[in-house]
């Protein structure tokens, strides 16, 4: 274990009433050093798997720096208290200054030792490093099943097999040279950031995979701002990837001088590994009141009534697995207008949020494919039955390549709870085309600030009778249409359809095929008529 005067960059100085006194380092520094650990991995496994291994171990130090840091503050506080029995002074340690426990493992052995990470990166020399990491964290989360229950994942990684001990020891030593991660030395506005800059890097570096469990964060702020999550409310995600959604919900109202903290924060996730990356970004973002489960959200849904129906919640919001392949319901009553088609699960992901929206003043966005907008067959079919519920408010068209595992463009729609729209904004709904703003990066477009303010404003803008705004603003097309138009077109809610510039944006290939074949026609009725005219004036050769 560190001693008690010396930190990762020398002597540790003490405040007058003898506490750790931590001098405070700055975001790059933390970032850069936690990107030195990770590129240890670059001999093992390919960047899309680093998070797996990365964000237990920072997580871990996390824990561990946090629980010394407090056992430093009641050695400090308790000096002249050497009566006390071991029993009575854990006591007090843990009612007074520890959050949570750090265990020790194999005790009562010659192996005992803390499942701290000072304690075990003093033995990354000795073989079974990995069995050791694993016995910690398996310790910490037994030790502390209301926090950490489940928390690091499989682990799989800590296995010989996957990752040597050689390079596991090589990324903790690196993860060492990070400062001191415990709110004495660095805020949480800090660590969150860091998490999150890692969250973004591997993103960057894996591609396709990405989409799994990180939506860029350009679009989770987009969807924040228009449902404007206010204070004491809960929020839910049904396919919560890395927490994301959960966590910018907080931000806002933080960013707002309100209280981000007193949301309940509400996820669900299939994959057990992303859970619980979701479930430490949360930590480390200082957000404890939050619940992340595991499983299918359309199979088990995990958030339940006392009567079996899904729970209600204020604000919902949602990136789903795009078109995904699923066993469609056979009896369930999230399924209004019918069932979504075995080939996607799209509009099935729709319901289940419709569902969980509280009746009187819920509301849900959610980012799909421009598909669900004019599909037809059990899609259309669930999509009139919502547009005649008055439920949708909302179709915002997003640019192509924003997200990681898509370059397809795609589309936010806003929901809100029956009955509950604005006077204004009943029987009918808001179309906002965004599809030309955005800003191109090394590997995607992005969404500017600029951008995500253009389009709320666009959101909370006044309509005059034929639906235009009334003090447009920002640039964006928008247009109010109501129902009765949307039902003269099929219940087709493609954009184009109801704002003109986007239309000659968005024509179909079969269209554009139809002008070619018009244009090539008229092309060789020219040249026939120019072949015609020269060789009544002797002019041959040009009819190849």
């Amino acid at each position: 274990m560190t001693s008690r005067n010396t930190t990762a960059f020398g002597p540790q100085p003490f405040d007058e009433q003898g506490h750790p006194q931590l001098m405070a380092v700055t975001q790059q520094e933390i970032e850069n050093r936690l990107w030195d650990a990770a590129d240890e991995l670059r001999v093992a496994m390919p960047e899309a798997q680093y998070s797996s291994v990365v964000f237990p171990l920072m997580f871990w130090k996390y824990l561990s720096d946090t629980w010394e840091h407090q056992h430093e503050e009641f050695l400090a506080d308790n000096e002249g208290l050497d009566d006390l029995s071991a029993e009575e002074a854990h006591e007090i340690e843990y009612r007074d200054y520890q959050s949570f426990e750090i265990p020790f493992i194999h005790p009562g052995t010659v192996q005992e030792r803390r499942a701290s990470w000072t304690s075990i990166l003093a033995t990354i020399t000795q073989p079974g490093l990995g069995q050791r990491v694993r016995a910690s964290l398996q310790a910490i989360e037994t030790a502390n099943p209301d926090k950490f229950s489940r928390l690091f994942g499989s682990m799989t990684w800590t296995s010989e097999e996957v990752l040597s001990g050689e390079v596991l020891a090589a990324v903790m030593q690196a993860m060492d040279r990070t400062p001191k991660m415990h709110e004495g030395n660095m805020s949480h506005d800090v660590l969150g950031g860091a998490y999150e800059y890692l969250l973004k890097r591997f993103s960057d570096g894996s591609g396709t995979r990405a989409g799994q469990f990180f939506t860029p964060r350009e679009v989770v702020e987009l969807i924040v701002e228009v449902l404007d999550p206010k204070n004491f409310e809960s929020v839910y995600d049904p396919t919560c990837g890395s927490g994301g959604m959960l966590i910018a919900s907080a931000n806002l109202l933080k960013a707002r001088s309100r209280r981000g903290y007193t949301l309940k924060l509400y996820g669900q996730e299939a994959v057990p590994d992303t859970a619980g990356v979701a479930r430490m970004n949360l930590f480390m973002h200082n957000l404890t009141q939050f619940q992340v489960e595991v499983g299918d959200t359309l199979k088990d849904p995990r958030f339940k009534r006392p009567d079996g129906s899904v729970a209600t919640f204020d604000v919902i919001v949602s990136n789903p697995p795009y078109s995904l392949k699923w066993k469609p319901w056979a009896n369930d009553p999230r399924a209004i207008g019918g069932t979504a088609p075995t080939k996607s699960a799209d509009w099935a992901f729709v319901q289940h949020m419709i569902a969980s929206m509280d009746p009187k003043k819920g509301r849900a966005g959610v980012v799909l494919p421009h598909g669900v907008l004019f599909r037809g067959g059990e899609e259309g079919a669930i999509r009139r039955r919502v547009l005649d519920d008055d439920l949708l408010e909302a179709v915002i068209g997003l640019p192509a390549n924003l997200f990681y595992n898509t370059t397809i463009p795609t589309c936010v729609l806003v929901f809100r709870a029956p009955g509950t729209k604005a006077t204004e904004r009943q029987k009918g709904v808001l179309f906002i085309d965004a599809s030309t703003r955005f800003t191109k990066a090394t590997n995607r477009n992005i969404l500017t600030e600029a951008d995500i303010a253009n389009v709320v404003a666009a959101y909370h803008s006044k309509f005059d009778a034929g639906g235009n705004p009334v003090d447009p603003d920002g640039g964006l097309a928008a247009r109010f249409a109501p129902l009765s138009e949307i039902a003269a077109n099929g219940y087709d809610l493609n954009i184009g359809r109801y704002i003109k510039h986007a239309a000659a944006e968005q024509e179909d290939l079969g269209t554009l095929i139809d002008a070619y074949n018009v244009a090539r026609a008229e092309r060789q009725k020219a040249e026939q008529r120019m072949l015609a005219v020269l060789a009544s004036a002797g002019i041959e050769g040009f009819d190849e």
